[in-house]
């Protein structure tokens, strides 16, 4: 079938992301912009307009202000998503052959700016959620013993980098975390991709925003958790720990020269939605409306798990002996479309428009999804991966992306270096990066993960020659 049809045709209740629901909550400017001739709004860089890399111009006027009104010190507009301007940030502040400390449950962009910019990652372990097989953030107490299982003093950690929050709206407060990572002088990056809501200080029950918690580098998806259209995105900087100069050169790397004019104001008006009493209101009743529709489904009787992102319903299918993934094509056959299906769990994205009818279809929904899955019981507790709590790849991701490889089935890889990702999308979040070496209990794992995951993780692995 041709993608222009399917543009326009219906899908059921969009609980998926772009956030701004299939239009539904995209600001007035620009929907008042889209309604007008077809293609007015595709300009070129114009000397008026200018670019995210240009001091001259609307879009550099632009950002100035948005900094501003954040009270940061840059800010600079993505066409790329949050993967290009992950990936820019991290290459400006390490340089080639240097360390970068990642959290296990880095986006699978990290671990490519690594084969981009010949880093080398040190990684360390979650704390692991077995009812669901879920990483969850790490607290002060964690992040000490990870500091303290760090490689001796002679290898120095040029950046560290933070998930808050993550996929499934799981946070803690990141500022205890980004203070123990600064006493290692090192700037800190945090991929807030999920939580730019959390910027926008209408809700003090939402967690704080790592804007407000000190990282120097925050990114933030304006389609993830603002109105803004898909592959939009905004870095921030703050303070004096990072370069702007190396954050241009590193955006002038991997950003388009020809970057889209109607992207950009996406990104102006999404960010001008929360400075603006209505789009600040808006965005608070919406929290509420979420919070109360999350209540009254547990009350129905729905299993949903906690999370710190009112926007976010996670739906615990393994407790019904149900798979996500299986959930996931019952509720998209009946009209109720997920976003991110995983072995026993179905995360929901509330997003910024207003759910109609959502509590009635889901109770009915789950309940004709149990009878059809009648004397099925509850899943066993996940195993986490086995990996210790700090650990480096036997080689560079880069060395090994680029080394001469073959193809070998997976069941027979122990004892091989990976020269790919391991990597089920959604949600983004490697299993195995390339240059980790697979020891028999790791292999293990995967094959296990490899039933859960069904085809999204391949019987055929390459590895390295030789």
């Amino acid at each position: 079938m041709a993608l222009l049809p399917l543009l326009s045709r219906s899908l059921g209740q969009p609980l998926f992301l772009p956030a701004h629901g299939r239009g539904a909550a995209l600001p007035a400017e620009l929907r008042k912009l889209l309604r007008r001739r077809a293609g007015l709004w595709d300009l070129p860089e114009l000397p008026s307009i200018g670019g995210p890399l240009e001091p001259e111009g609307a879009i550099g006027d632009s950002q100035r202000a948005a900094a501003q009104a954040m009270g940061v010190d840059h800010c600079w507009y993505g066409v790329n998503g949050a993967t290009g301007l992950l990936q820019a940030a991290l290459l400006a502040v390490a340089r080639p052959g240097e360390t970068v400390l990642l959290p296990r449950n880095c986006h699978r962009s990290v671990i490519q700016a690594c084969v981009l910019g010949d880093l080398n990652p040190l990684l360390f372990d979650l704390p692991y959620q077995q009812d669901r097989g879920h990483p969850t953030p790490a607290d002060s107490a964690w992040m000490q013993n990870v500091l303290s299982a760090l490689p001796t003093k002679s290898t120095r950690i040029a950046a560290a980098l933070l998930v808050h929050p993550t996929y499934q709206g799981y946070a803690k407060d990141p500022a205890p975390l980004i203070e123990q990572l600064h006493s290692l002088g090192c700037p800190v990056l945090v991929d807030e991709a999920h939580g730019s809501h959390f910027a926008a200080g209408v809700d003090d029950q939402l967690p704080a925003s790592a804007l407000r918690a000190g990282a120097d580098l925050v990114v933030h998806s304006l389609q993830k958790s603002a109105a803004g259209l898909a592959q939009t995105a905004v870095l921030w900087l703050r303070g004096q720990r990072v370069d702007p100069d190396r954050i241009r050169r590193s955006l002038g790397l991997l950003q388009t020269t020809s970057p889209s004019a109607l992207l950009l104001a996406s990104c102006e008006a999404a960010l001008q939605q929360w400075q603006q009493p209505r789009g600040r209101d808006r965005l608070r009743q919406r929290l509420a409306e979420s919070r109360q529709l999350k209540t009254s489904l547990v009350a129905d009787g729905i299993p949903l798990l906690d999370s710190q992102d009112p926007l976010r319903l996670v739906l615990h299918t393994g407790s019904a002996g149900i798979s996500g993934l299986d959930a996931d094509d019952w509720f998209m056959s009946h009209g109720l479309v997920a976003e991110l299906p995983e072995p026993a769990t179905l995360t929901f994205c509330l997003g910024l428009a207003k759910q109609r009818k959502l509590r009635g279809q889901m109770r009915k929904h789950w309940r004709a999804l149990n009878d059809a899955h009648q004397g099925k019981t509850a899943f066993a507790p996940f195993e986490p991966p086995p990996l210790p709590l700090v650990s480096q790849p036997a080689t560079s991701p880069c060395q090994a992306w680029n080394a001469g490889r073959r193809s070998m089935p997976l069941d027979a890889a122990e004892g091989e270096v990976a020269a790919e990702l391991v990597c089920p999308y959604p949600p983004g979040i490697p299993l195995l990066i390339p240059g980790e070496q697979l020891d028999g209990s790791r292999l293990n794992w995967l094959q296990r993960q490899r039933t859960l995951w069904g085809e999204q993780i391949p019987e055929q692995l390459m590895v390295i020659e030789g």
